[in-house]
């Protein structure tokens, strides 16, 4: 695993550097882009040289992308995007972001997985309904790596870019225990009752997000305690940090909580009461800063040419491609529906156009390494080769297509 990750560290930095230099794009968007290039051509010099093309299916089988996600890169991701996001400012976002968190993905879990039901039967495909519902708990949350790592370019409001950071912190988290929980109807045999399975599904919901919450709450004023007073030698206070992160990360896992939503907790705590965006912050504070700032971008690099390299592993036939095709309108008006239903119930005294915020928000709901981690883990289950396809392809067009017309988007609406 370590050789794999050596070589595809590599890549990022090369493509890092190519980027910058010459293709001028969103960093992530730059390394899958080229990650993208790079498998096309393999796959058409797999005839001549098949050792080659072989030796880099080895390299992203032995990645595990799955287990390098949930068990590294998201942990450090998470707090990363948290650390920089002002509290006070996202307490005014505070109700918009709940809802369009929890109830948001969860009414686009419903419709997605219900049209793509539909639709599956309509194309022939023998998807059971469970299925397209664990596909719609999957492709729901935005990925926070994906849109913290894109917004950096866009010169949206501060309070709308606050809903969608602040949502796409959290629903992942949501999208986790949600897709969780339909993974217990699986074995309909093991479950005699419905009140047995509700009963499952809401100490899951409990234990999950209630105590991810108070757990990165605690961790998170621990963290901020150690590094304050630790802030006369700046490498201990990113030791701290990173031990906050790693340790912390893996007792969630322990105690059965959400990890993900205890990062972004922690890290929202830790930055805020270090304030660690401040222009005048002490030397130490400006070090940790730079570090997570760096990590996060490596990370990201990481995560992005993996995202891009796994189509090396896919295969998709004429069937599939149509769903998946079609799957990527139904997720774009799921998520249109979704927030809209959601955006009614609130009031937005600062929005003078509430329709160009539901476009906006919709649009800028990317899909990204965190849904097709989930569709990996189904890999083993039956009809999980479809989910995997049909996943990476909406994936695909969400970051590439989505991603490199959001400032378009923005200038057209915000005119």
């Amino acid at each position: 695993m370590l050789q794999s990750l050596s070589i595809i560290f590599g890549l990022a930095a090369l493509f890092s550097f190519i980027n910058f230099k010459w293709l001028r794009l969103p960093n992530t968007i730059g390394l899958m882009i080229m990650s993208i290039i790079l498998v096309i051509i393999l796959h058409l010099l797999n005839p001549i040289f098949p050792e080659v093309f072989n030796y880099f299916c080895q390299i992203i089988y032995n990645a595990d992308f799955k287990n390098l996600l949930f068990n590294g890169l998201l942990s450090f991701l998470l707090f990363a995007g948290a650390i920089h996001i002002d509290l006070s400012d996202l307490k005014k976002e505070k109700w918009s972001v709940f809802i369009f968190a929890t109830l948001g993905t969860l009414i686009s879990t419903v419709l997605i997985g219900g049209l793509i039901f539909g639709l599956s039967k309509l194309l022939n495909i023998d998807l059971p309904f469970i299925y397209a519902l664990l596909f719609g708990a999957l492709i729901s949350p935005t990925d926070p790596i994906a849109v913290l790592s894109i917004l950096k370019k866009t010169s949206i409001s501060k309070s709308l870019q606050l809903k969608i950071e602040g949502e796409s912190l959290f629903n992942d988290g949501i999208g986790v225990v949600v897709f969780s929980g339909l993974l217990l109807l699986l074995p309909m045999e093991e479950m005699q009752t419905n009140t047995e399975i509700a009963s499952e599904i809401g100490l899951l919901f409990l234990e999950e997000v209630i105590g991810g919450l108070v757990y990165g709450a605690i961790l998170g004023f621990i963290g901020y305690k150690l590094i304050k007073s630790s802030c006369q030698n700046g490498q201990l206070a990113v030791v701290l940090s990173l031990a906050i992160v790693m340790t912390g990360y893996s007792f969630a896992q322990v105690l059965h909580i959400s990890g993900p939503l205890a990062m972004v907790v922690a890290g929202l705590i830790i930055g805020n009461k270090l304030n660690l965006n401040a222009m005048n912050a002490p030397k130490a504070i400006n070090l940790l800063n730079e570090i997570w700032e760096v990590l996060d971008e490596v990370l990201n690099g990481i995560l992005f040419v993996l995202i891009g390299l796994s189509l090396h592993l896919l295969k998709f036939d004429k069937l599939t491609i149509i769903l998946g095709l079609s799957a990527i309108v139904i997720v774009l008006l799921s998520r249109f529906i979704a927030v809209f239903s959601t955006y009614s119930l609130l009031k937005h005294k600062d929005d003078m156009s509430p329709i160009s915020t539901v476009k906006m928000l919709t649009w800028g709901g990317l899909r990204g390494g965190i849904s097709i981690a989930l569709a990996l883990s189904l890999g083993n289950y039956p009809y999980g080769t479809t989910i995997i396809a049909v996943t990476y392809i909406v994936v695909l067009f969400s970051i590439l297509v989505q991603g490199l017309s959001i400032g378009k988007l923005v200038k057209k609406l915000y005119a």
